[in-house]
């Protein structure tokens, strides 16, 4: 059979990619596009995108990309969805939005959540019931202010109106789907991440307690499908508004956290994965259901069938490289010009300002001079649980400049992953080398930083930026046959290269990892106190 071309569709939190494969022995990129859109952050915690931005994103790039790469639309076989997950999109009975999806960054619900969730007896600040009833269900439990369950519940609280014609409850690549099909469905994945599925082995389904315990009308739930399914043919509306031809096969995908680790090559039991984005998290594939209450990691259902993969995830990773960008390093004039001049000199020093960090950030010596960053920017999900929790520099003295503040800023968001490898490795297997992916892994100093700091080897795979792509293109290939198993999708994953931890850095980052970890119990008094109340 010839090979193949398929389009992977990778919507972040501030822009969806659009990528263009041809499926073989390789899964092997041809080109790609990428648009932006924006986040709305809106008094009270609220973290909201309009999902006509996302379906613009989606119509722009395909064209783009078909013209870049000389491909008529007839060629395209398939596509399908990465997505973050844990996103509120209600739509009516004809599918449109009814208003601003709710993002997973969104934290408004706190009423909500105390009502239902702390209610006495509890155990661990949560009602001792629900807590027992969930765990055994869903093997996990709506225990962040920013699960979806709780955007649900806000909006029947404050929206009566607009909560009235809710048809369906959807995350982001679920209404991608229902858009280019016309059928709501909702993957496995992010039905799981509701924590109103039931996972057990013998009783897959929305659970009808858990909907009556947190209020939540079964009907607004759609059918749950398994990553490599066919969720149906593209409609000849949506392929006419994408610039593809009508019956394109569309393959349901998964959140990027499911997409991302088949993208990064991750399979097997043991298996596991860095990603650093907007987001971040290291992910580990499991045969079980596995939860860590104290530290507030749990499994989600992965795309092979009797996987699951076992999560700790940063709310705010490479939004952090983003921020010293901004915050620290562009009001240097000489870092503003070579960013100007990017787009006319191709042959400039500096490609791009995240280059020139990356360049910072190798002349600076390991441990940044004591210098010690805390991630948490929009608060923190696990392994401590804080919507209050902010970033902090600890230690600066008199010579901490900002080339010392950049590179702790980098070894900060590597901390926090070792901090969930730590937490992981007592549940399950961690193999290695981990793979990289993400924007985060194409800096080779980057990369060298996060064996340095865990002590574990690092693969970076060939296409780390576009992984949760790659995943969704790996799907097409299941769908399609192309590839007959989870086994052979992943050879056709590789990795370009490999960095061994350098043992001249171990001590310095063995004591500033020691005091990484205490300065948030050391400080959750003073965010409470700074973050409370001024919202």
């Amino acid at each position: 059979m010839e090979a193949p071309l398929v389009i992977g569709y990778d919507l972040g939190t501030t822009g969806a990619k659009t990528c263009l494969f041809r499926l073989g022995d390789r899964i092997e990129l041809l080109g790609r596009a990428m648009r932006e859109y924006p986040l709305q952050l809106t008094p009270g915690g609220g973290a909201e995108q309009h999902p006509a931005d996302w379906w613009r994103a989606m119509t722009e790039g395909t064209g783009e990309v078909l013209r870049k790469c000389g491909v008529a639309p007839g060629q395209v076989r398939a596509l399908s969805f990465s997505a973050g997950m844990q996103s509120f999109v209600p739509v009516d009975a004809t599918g449109e939005a009814l208003r601003p999806a709710m993002t997973y960054l969104d934290q408004r619900a706190e009423a909500e959540q105390r009502r239902v969730l702390c209610r006495a007896p509890r155990v661990s600040g949560m009602n001792a019931f629900l807590l027992g009833a969930s765990l055994h269900l869903t093997g996990g439990v709506s225990a962040s202010v920013k699960d979806p369950v709780w955007k649900y519940a806000w909006m029947r609280e404050h929206e009566p109106g607009l909560f009235g014609r809710l048809r369906w409850w959807l995350d982001v690549k679920d209404y991608l789907t229902l858009r280019c099909t016309g059928r709501a469905t909702m993957t496995e994945d992010s039905a799981n991440a509701t924590f109103l599925y039931d996972t057990r082995g013998g009783g897959r389904g929305w659970s009808p307690l858990l909907c009556r315990w947190h209020g939540v009308n079964r009907s607004h739930l759609p059918e749950v499908v398994k990553a490599t399914e066919i969720v149906g043919p593209l409609t000849a509306e949506a392929a006419r508004e994408l610039g593809l031809e009508p019956g394109v096969l569309v393959v349901a995908g998964g959140g990027d956290l499911t997409m991302q680790t088949l993208g990064a090559g991750c399979v097997d039991p043991g298996d596991t994965h860095v990603y650093i984005g907007t987001s971040g998290w290291v992910a580990s594939v499991v045969t079980r259901r596995t939860l860590d209450l104290k530290h507030l990691m749990a499994s989600i259902l992965g795309a092979r069938p009797g996987h699951y993969n076992y999560i700790g995830e940063q709310e705010t990773s490479g939004k952090c490289l983003e921020w010293v960008r901004d915050h620290i390093a562009l009001d240097e004039i000489g870092v503003f010009l070579s960013q100007r001049h990017v787009a006319d000199d191709p042959e400039a020093r500096h490609a791009s300002i995240l280059e020139f960090l990356g360049e910072v950030v190798a002349d600076t010596p390991a441990g940044a001079g004591g210098v010690i960053f805390t991630p948490w920017l929009h608060g923190n999900r696990s392994p401590f649980e804080d919507r209050h929790a902010r970033g902090m520099f600890f230690n600066i003295g008199l010579d901490s400049g900002k080339r010392r503040l950049i590179r702790a800023v980098v070894e900060g968001i590597l901390y926090q992953k070792r901090w969930y490898l730590e937490c992981m490795a007592r549940r399950c297997a961690i193999n290695e080398p981990l793979r990289f992916v993400g924007g985060g892994a194409l800096s080779p100093v980057t990369a060298q930083i996060l064996a340095d700091i865990t002590g574990r080897t690092v693969a970076v795979v060939e296409m780390p930026q576009d992984a949760g792509a790659v995943g969704a293109a790996a799907c097409c290939g299941l769908a399609l046959g192309i590839y007959p198993g989870f086994k052979e999708c992943a050879q056709s994953i590789r990795a370009t290269r490999t960095h061994a931890p350098n043992p001249e850095h171990r001590a310095v980052y063995e004591r500033n990892y020691r005091i990484f970890k205490r300065l948030y119990s050391s400080n959750r008094h003073n965010f409470t106190l700074a973050n409370s109340g001024l919202r």
